[in-house]
Formats: structure tokens, sequence, C-alpha cells
């Protein structure tokens, strides 16, 4: 998924239609002088829904559409004839989209299921025709309801990558590396800052057939919760991820302090996310020896930690187990 292709970020503007009026129409026929009124409803506006496919992974499709217009209803007529409803507009997205409101920023709505199906601006009401209205003391109304006017606002889509694992680390932790030999994914990998400008997603295999969906984060640097770097821009896809795989390479100056400040950035960012389950996995282990692996766990914060190294692919088949067991254990609490 190469950067240009990646689209996690829209603003459109939104109408929807307007309601047909309802008709004020009186019965006439050959022999009939002074019929009832059998004037029909108007038919309801169109709306802009919010459809969930599974089968999507980004907002490309919809990087130039500035405008969403849903057509309006149609006027009631005679004989009861109601108008047609505008037809709705359904607007396929990723699994993880959010909606905001452009003006105020409000959370309105989130599609995490495929095929799910939510209301984004209703259109207007049909108005009511002037049968509705007849009574014992009013047998002919020559008056009718117009149609709800539609709404128009613009709207700010955002999606957040759905993952069962989160890779957490700052730039050249190997985060992409692991992602590639754990899966089929194929990341820019190379030896300088930010390679990785977009999140990539991974299928990782695990055993009996059974696997779970890796995404590698773009690199976190002290402040990101600032906007610094690459900041904000993907710090909210580790919000929809099951657990965070905190990534620092075996040959770094301090672990424990490298592993706290991507922790600080996380809980600056959202504090919800120091809730969920937390991995270490020191990268680059086959730098170093077992005797520096013995002083190192001294001084490694209290979680699930392991060494590993995508070079040689030592410890990869154990962090996938820790991995699998602690989906399982969030399933089954």
């Amino acid at each position: 998924m190469t950067s240009s292709n990646f689209v996690d970020y829209v603003k459109i503007c939104c109408r929807s239609g307007k309601g047909g009026a309802g008709s004020a129409h009186l019965y006439r026929a050959k022999y009939i002088a002074k019929g009832g009124p059998d004037g029909g409803d108007g038919g309801h506006g169109g709306s802009i829904i919010l459809k969930g496919n599974k089968q999507l992974w980004t907002l490309l499709h919809m990087k130039y559409m500035k405008h969403v217009i849903a057509p309006p209803g149609e006027n009631g007529s005679g004989n009861q004839s109601s108008g047609l409803m505008g037809k709705d507009i359904i607007l396929e997205v990723p699994l993880g989209t959010i909606a905001r409101d452009a003006e105020t920023g409000k959370i309105e709505c989130e599609i995490t299921k495929h095929d799910e199906m939510i209301v984004l601006l209703p259109g207007g009401r049909g108005g009511l025709g002037n049968q509705h209205f007849k009574s014992s003391t009013n047998q002919t109304p020559r008056y009718a309801q117009p149609g709800e006017p539609g709404k128009e606002e613009w709207k700010i889509l955002e999606l957040k990558i759905l993952a069962d694992v989160g890779l957490v680390g700052f730039p050249n932790a190997g985060k992409s590396t692991l992602l590639s030999k754990v899966s089929a994914a194929k990341p820019e990998i190379a030896d300088y800052p930010f390679t990785t400008l977009v999140p990539n997603l991974g299928i990782v295999a695990y055993r009996d057939n059974k696997s779970f969906v890796m995404a590698d984060i773009p690199g976190i640097i002290e402040d990101a919760h600032k906007g610094k770097g690459l900041g904000l821009r993907f710090l909210r896809h580790i919000e929809r991820n099951s657990i965070l795989l905190f990534m620092v390479p075996a040959d770094a100056k301090d672990i424990k302090n490298e592993y706290n400040i991507l922790l600080n950035e996380l809980k600056e960012f959202n504090p919800e996310l120091l809730h969920k389950t937390k991995i270490l996995a020191i990268s680059k282990s086959d730098l170093i020896d077992e005797e520096l692996k013995v002083e190192i766990k001294k001084h490694l914060p209290k979680i699930p930690y392991i060494f590993i190294s995508s070079f040689t692919g030592k410890g990869l088949i154990e962090l996938k187990d820790i991995i699998w067991k602690k989906l399982n254990e969030d399933v089954n609490v």
C-alpha cells in the first residue's frame, strides 16, 4: 500500500434530499362533481448512508469526492398516489471509519462491521397529502403539508486501522522488517527515519490455519502527541488495536527509557491506550551476546517481553505464541 494510495482522512460536503410536497388534490370524475380529497403523500428525500466494507483498506476512492448530493423526493399527486422516494446515496468505507461533524469535531458514528449501515445525514420527510386532514367538520381540505427540507453539512471521515496487533516503536526499531518476516506484507525498508509513511497491514499465519492481523504504525518520536514528526496523523491508528507490541532495538542506550517515552506519548494522546495489553519485543537481538541479555533483563519494564531477531528468525515463533495467547485472553475476559 503506497503512500499515494493510502488515504485516511477526507472532508466532504453532504446534502440530503428534500422531501416531496403532499398533494391537495380533490377527486373529480364525470358523474362526481364534488369528490373528496385524494392527494397523495410526498416521497422522502434521499439520505446519505455509510456502509462498512471489509474489502476496503483506505478512503482513496473518496479522495476527490468533495460533494455528495442525494436526490429529493417527488411530490404526491391525485388518486392517493405518493411521490417516489429520493434514492439514498450509500458511501462504502473501510472498517474502522469514524464520522465527525466538521464544525464541532464531535464524533457522530463509527463503522466497525462488514455491511453495517448508519445514516450519516437523513433526507427530509415527505409532506402528507390532504386526504390525511379530512374530518367531520372539514370534508374537503384544500391544503397539504410541504416536504421537509434536506440538510447540508460538512463531514469529516477518518480511518482508524483495525488490527489485532499494532507495532509501536521509534523509527528504525525494526517494525517493518518484522512485519515482512511474519506476513506477506512488503513494506518499504531502509536505514533512515520515517521509511514507513503509511500504516501497513499484514496477516500473520499461526498454527492450525489460524491467523491474526498485524499493523505497522509509522514511527513515533518524542512529543508526537503534540504533532511533532508524523505526530497525530498516525497515533489514532493505534486506538483500534487489541494488543500493542512495543519494539525497542537491543542496541538502544536505555531500553526501559525508550519504552517509557513511547508509553508516555500514547498516554498524552489518549490515556485509554494504557489499558490495552502490552508486549515488549527487543529487536535486533542477534547483535548482542547472552551475557548482555542477562544484564538487559534486569532493567526491563514489568510486562511480557521477548528477544527477537527478524534477521535470523530467532524468537519469532515464540512471539506469535505470546500474541495468540494474549489475544485469546482478551476474548475470554
